[in-house]
C-alpha cells in the first residue's frame, strides 16, 4: 500500500516506515504530524485518484527532527561589468517516518491521534572524584635558595673623545 501525498508545495510517494525529509514543519520532534492532502492511495489492486485530493484519507506520521539541508551556493556573474556575487542558503527541513496511511478517516483511531508525551530524562549526578591517597601525603615544597639582596654598582662611563679637526681646502691662488 502507498499513497502520494502533498507538502511544501511537493508530492511525495510513501509507505509506510518510510523516513522523508519535508519541508519544515511547525512541530517539535516526537510529535505526529497529519497530512491531508492524498492524492492517491494506490491498496494491492485498487487505485483510488482524487481530483485533486482525496478528502477521506489521510496519511499519519512521526516526527523524527528539524534539520538544515546542506548548504547551496548561489553564484551571480554579469559578464564583463565585474559583477559577482556569492550567497549562501541552507533549507530548514523536518525528518518524517510515516506511520500509517488510511484511505478513509473513521478508521482512524483516537489512540493514532494521541500526542505521546516524551518522558523528561534526567541528567545524572555528577560523581565527585576521590582524591588519590598519593597526592594527600605529599610533603610540602622545600624553600627555593636566597636571591643577593641588590645589583652591583654600574661602571662609570667612559669620557667622550673630541672629534678630529677637519682639514681646510687649499685655496687656487
Amino acid at each position: 500500500m502507498y499513497a502520494v501525498i502533498l507538502t511544501g508545495g511537493k508530492q511525495y510517494r510513501v509507505k509506510e516506515g518510510d523516513v522523508l525529509a519535508v519541508e519544515k514543519l511547525d512541530l517539535e520532534p516526537g510529535r505526529k504530524a497529519q497530512f491531508d492532502r492524498v492524492l492517491l492511495i494506490e491498496d494491492g489492486g485498487m487505485v483510488q485518484v482524487g481530483t485533486p485530493v482525496l478528502d477521506s484519507a489521510m496519511v499519519l506520521g512521526l516526527v523524527l527532527e528539524n534539520f538544515k539541508d546542506e548548504k547551496v551556493l548561489v553564484f551571480k556573474k554579469k559578464r564583463r561589468k565585474q559583477f559577482r556575487r556569492t550567497r549562501g542558503h541552507r533549507q530548514q527541513l523536518t525528518k518524517v517516518r510515516i506511520t500509517r496511511i488510511a484511505a478513509d478517516r473513521t478508521t482512524i483511531t483516537a489512540e493514532d491521534l494521541a500526542e505521546e508525551k516524551p518522558v523528561p530524562v534526567a541528567a545524572p549526578a555528577p560523581v565527585a572524584k576521590p582524591k588519590p591517597a598519593a597526592a594527600a601525603e605529599k610533603p610540602a615544597k622545600a624553600a627555593a635558595p636566597a636571591k643577593p639582596a641588590g645589583k652591583e654598582a654600574a661602571k662609570p662611563k667612559a669620557a667622550k673623545k673630541p672629534a678630529p679637526a677637519k682639514a681646510k681646502k687649499a685655496s687656487k691662488e
